[in-house]
């Protein structure tokens, strides 16, 4: 195989190892966001979770106030009743007090409805709370791991661009800057091989001419379709 060929070759391989893990590495900030939203979205329940039960709470004991204050009113009207001798007013407020009492029960029967509200609250904040705290140490270990990998990963990709920039060298400048463009043009393989006088980068028959130049390995050939370098599969 022609020397610069070989050069090409592993130039290329270097090429397409730094762009993969140029991808990797713009996928971290994208996982470590995903990690956040979930931590986010369970802590957001959580505090949703508290929110209600101390709603429910709040609720609760307006009621026992509401409840107190017409216990209090049935109590004062009660003593109005026994106190007064005309029969209409004492009528009245029986009606009064009946209302209370009606009001009292209504009040009650929904306080119970609360309770078992917020029983039920707790029950789902009690597992919510331990769903959290497996998200959270979840996330933080997949939070390290990320951090780990970022690190190697730029380590990595600094190794490449080294040995990229040795070989690179070692190419004719011309040569270089033609596998560049084509490289930047086509986003995958640039250097490939002609199989079966078929160019394996857009694979289209290349001419008769074309195939004997590639087999005689003397000189850099370019697919007349796509301008890929091309080189001899079976040499």
């Amino acid at each position: 195989m022609h020397l610069e060929l070989e050069q090409l070759l592993v130039l290329q391989d270097r090429q397409q190892q730094i762009k993969q893990i140029q991808n990797e590495i713009e996928t971290v900030p994208l996982e470590r966001n995903n990690l956040e939203a979930q931590l986010a979205t369970s802590t957001a329940t959580v505090d949703a979770l508290r929110q209600k039960g101390r709603q429910i709470e709040i609720d609760r004991k307006r009621m026992e106030l509401d409840v107190g204050t017409r216990t209090e009113s049935i109590a004062r009207l009660k003593t109005q009743q026994y106190q007064t001798r005309k029969n209409d007013e004492f009528q009245a407020i029986g009606h009064e007090i009946e209302r209370y009492e009606n009001e009292i029960r209504k009040i009650e029967d929904e306080e119970l409805e609360l309770m078992v509200q917020g029983d039920t609250a707790k029950a789902d904040l009690s597992a919510e709370e331990k769903k959290a705290a497996t998200i959270k140490e979840s996330v933080g270990r997949q939070m390290n791991d990320l951090e780990e990998k970022s690190t190697t990963l730029q380590s990595r990709l600094e190794e490449l661009t080294k040995e990229r920039a040795e070989l690179a060298g070692k190419i004719d400048e011309d040569l270089l800057g033609r596998f560049e463009r084509l490289f930047k043009s086509k986003g995958d393989a640039v250097v490939v091989p002609l199989e079966h006088d078929v160019c394996t980068g857009c694979h289209m028959k290349v001419t008769t001419q074309t195939s004997h130049q590639v087999k005689a390995g003397k000189e850099i050939v370019s697919c007349e379709n796509c301008g890929r370098i091309l080189f001899d599969a079976t040499a």
